[in-house]
């Protein structure tokens, strides 16, 4: 069935060239996240076990919203790990050891590239692609990157 919501195909196709590469990054980060989760050593260990699944946990909600928003805007989402490494503005490479310390330092600059991402995009997709509701959205995703930068970067604070 056809979309209209008041947004032009062209600019709809643009709002999920955005969200797609946001959608790529979140996956990206999600995997990497899990993997803190799951190789972390050293004496922080529970605690930090425990922070990093609350943070896959919050991203991985992110994933389904930002694909959801895809379709909200009548397109449809990537889904293959592929397409993900194609869009993501992330390396997979990991490069740390299994420290809290090392694996916090990574995911904080992954949290910080996502945060300048959808800053840099969130007046284009309100004002150039005349999509509110989207750029609404991106606003309160980046609200969520910037906690956890935060903590992230609390975490690793000398």
């Amino acid at each position: 069935m056809k979309t209209n919501i008041g947004i032009t195909k062209a600019n709809r196709e643009k709002v999920t060239e955005v969200l797609s590469k946001l959608l790529a990054d979140e996956f990206v980060l999600y995997t990497k996240t899990l993997r803190a989760h799951w190789n972390l050593e050293g004496h922080d260990f529970h605690t930090k076990h425990l922070f990093f699944e609350d943070h896959y946990n919050a991203i991985k909600k992110f994933t389904d919203t930002v694909a959801e928003r895809i379709r909200k805007v009548g397109n449809y989402a990537p889904g293959t790990l592929k397409e993900f490494l194609e869009l993501t503005h992330l390396s997979e490479k990991y490069t740390g050891d299994n420290s809290s310390h090392d694996y916090s330092a990574a995911l904080l600059d992954d949290h910080d590239t996502i945060i300048q991402y959808i800053r840099e995009n969130i007046s284009k997709v309100e004002d150039d692609f005349k999509d509110a509701g989207t750029a609404d959205f991106l606003t309160g995703i980046m609200m969520e990157h910037e906690e956890m930068a935060w903590m992230l970067r609390a975490t690793i604070a000398k």
